[in-house]
């Protein structure tokens, strides 16, 4: 059974970082893209970064690049998320997710299998 766990959420300041992880388990990591999507009420969720760690492709929205950056540990199948200067905008839900059938560069909130989330929020 597939299980997508999320933790390092949490409030932080603006301009501050947190580093969002994402444990996986119950499929072969390296055949997978896991990424990471938003979602605040009454907005449709988003992609923010993807990873590929068979290839090593990724994707990183508009709104985040050059200040999120993706990785991926596959001795711990556990893939990161670090944020840095974090802003108002960037406080969402986040949620890690997997799939067998994309690359790293397809960030589209198609994923199959999801973990709970983990909030982010950043005060102004």
């Amino acid at each position: 059974e597939v299980h997508l766990v999320e933790s390092g959420g949490g409030l932080v300041q603006a301009g501050g970082s947190l580093r969002l992880s994402c444990a996986a388990s119950g499929f072969t990591f390296d055949d997978y893209a896991i990424g990471w999507f938003r979602q605040v009420p009454g907005k449709e969720r988003e992609g923010v970064s993807c990873i590929s760690s068979s290839d090593g492709s990724t994707y990183y929205a508009d709104s985040v690049k050059g200040r999120f950056t993706i990785s991926s540990d596959n001795a711990k199948n556990t893939v990161y998320l670090q944020m840095n200067s974090l802003k108002p905008e960037d406080s969402s839900v986040y949620y890690c997710a997997a799939d067998r059938n994309y690359r790293g560069t397809y960030c589209q909130p198609e994923y199959y299998y999801w973990g709970q989330g983990t909030q982010v929020t950043v005060s102004s």
